[in-house]
């Protein structure tokens, strides 16, 4: 079977744009038909929103960009493309009418895939002359950025064509979940379905409000379903007896009246033992302590994205370390950024790399800056510190896993500098490394030095006087030199 360079993508709306920026990033050559007088402008927008997405998400180098062309009539469409990408209007008849005429136009060889969240292959596929071609292969938005694909084939379906499909979305970065069973809304939606039902309800009855459901989801089991799902969260919470236990321990809730879906399956032993099973096959050779381990590791790594993003849980933690800093006593340096050394911050010597001491110390600079009063209404009036002088020197090794504590003197200001410098400590007292900046009061629009507002001052004015009484470190002001 010959490889899929061409893509054919038949409806371009926001799914069907989604998969043109994910194909086009991957190098695949894209022609599209839509017949909305708007479909080129707002397609063009969206590959341009996602080639940015995917460019800073990917970080190894992407493929030269395919080629975007739009067609006047769906036969030229997807007379060369080896794959044709259907993501027309949820409709049966429409998409049974647009396939069996995608099946009439094709080539032989092309892959016919529908972007359906929904709807049964072998029921929509019913017109085409050749739906052994055939499969959904359904995204979920944004295409270009959610990696989960569910493919389903009709009654007609080849098993090759599933094979090749898989292979296909494995290479442009996707994770493929090959639904074995036709069902309507597939896998994914059903579970999603039932969430929504669920929260209209609870919205209709006035128990919560729109923003209090969204809530209860992204600062709690949303965090989790990010990496472990449903079942093998459970399974954490049955402790190390497993999701037999946790089924003896909360299986009996699903027949109090929680939720409007009240419909639940018997809980037969037999039914039990399969639940465990599968919860075993699923964790694998993983113990209990390492997946609560991975698990809390997983969370750390969204939430502190989310704060990086200033959202949702983020938010909550970036005002939790603002209060713990807040409530130092500034007459020793302050210990304004900690954390542990995560594995993608080791290089192949075994140990952190050098980028990864300059950030800490921005951090660390970021939170000083935070104290005095430089928070985003201070940068929407146009001034902000830059940095104009940076000195490091690396002194000992950590490496993964291992503990860190970054502190921060004030050596000197005046209205439009500040000196700092920061050491960093291993868990253990050993001094790793040392930072010395030099930071410039900037106004942002005319890119010049200019005096911090009184309040700034004020409150730098207030740390600084506490470390005045600090001896002045005696690596300050060093230079690089060889004898």
């Amino acid at each position: 079977m010959s490889a899929i360079r061409h893509c054919a993508i038949i409806g371009g709306g926001v799914i069907g744009g989604g998969w043109a920026a994910r194909f086009l990033a991957n190098g695949l050559d894209v022609t599209v038909f839509d017949p909305h007088p708007e479909a080129e402008r707002r397609l063009r927008e969206m590959v341009a929103l996602g080639t940015r997405s995917l460019r800073r998400l990917v970080a190894a180098p992407l493929p030269p960009e395919g080629q975007l062309r739009f067609a006047g009539s769906l036969a030229e469409a997807v007379a060369e493309a080896d794959l044709v990408q259907e993501s027309a209007p949820e409709i049966e008849h429409v998409k049974q009418r647009i396939l069996a005429e995608i099946d009439h136009y094709a080539k032989p060889t092309a892959l016919v895939c529908s972007s359906t969240s929904g709807l049964l292959p072998t029921r929509i596929s019913s017109e085409m002359a050749h739906p052994e071609r055939f499969l959904v292969a359904h995204p979920f938005n944004p295409v270009y950025l959610l990696p989960l694909v569910e493919l389903c084939g009709g009654e007609h379906t080849d098993a090759a064509s599933i094979e090749r499909a898989q292979a296909f979305f494995a290479g442009i970065g996707m994770h493929s979940l090959h639904v074995r069973k036709e069902i309507d809304g597939f896998i994914a939606d059903r579970l999603l379905e039932a969430l929504w039902r669920e929260a209209l309800w609870l919205v209709h009855d006035g128990v919560a409000t729109v923003a209090e459901v969204d809530d209860a989801i992204r600062f709690g089991a949303g965090l989790r379903w990010a990496f472990m799902g449903t079942f093998q969260i459970y399974r954490l919470a049955g402790g190390e007896a497993g999701m037999r236990h946790f089924m003896a321990q909360f299986g009996p809730a699903l027949k109090l009246p929680w939720t409007k879906l009240m419909d639940v399956p018997d809980l037969t032993e037999a039914f039990l033992d399969e639940l465990a099973a599968q919860s075993d096959a699923q964790s694998g050779e993983w113990g209990f302590r390492a997946l609560e381990a991975k698990r809390d590791d997983c969370l750390i790594g969204i939430m502190r994205s989310l704060q990086s993003q200033g959202f949702g849980a983020g938010n909550t933690l970036a005002a939790y370390e603002k209060k713990l800093r807040e409530g130092q006593k500034p007459v020793e340096p302050l210990r304004l950024y900690e954390g542990t050394v995560a594995q993608d911050w080791v290089d192949y010597n075994g140990h952190m790399n050098e980028s990864r001491y300059l950030e800490i110390f921005g951090y660390a600079t970021d939170a000083l800056l935070a104290r005095i009063g430089m928070d985003d209404a201070m940068l929407a009036r146009g001034f902000s510190y830059y940095t104009v002088e940076t000195h490091l020197r690396h002194l000992g090794e950590i490496t993964g896993d291992e503990r860190f504590v970054s502190t921060t003197q004030i050596i000197g200001h005046d209205t439009k500098r500040i000196h700092l410098f920061h050491r960093l400590h291993h868990d253990d007292g050993r001094l790793l490394a040392t930072g010395e900046q030099m930071m410039l009061h900037v106004d942002t629009a005319k890119h010049k030095a200019c005096e911090a507002a009184p309040e700034v001052l004020e409150l730098l004015s207030a740390l600084a006087a506490a470390h005045r009484g600090l001896p002045v470190p005696s690596e300050a002001g060093r230079g690089i030199g060889m004898k």
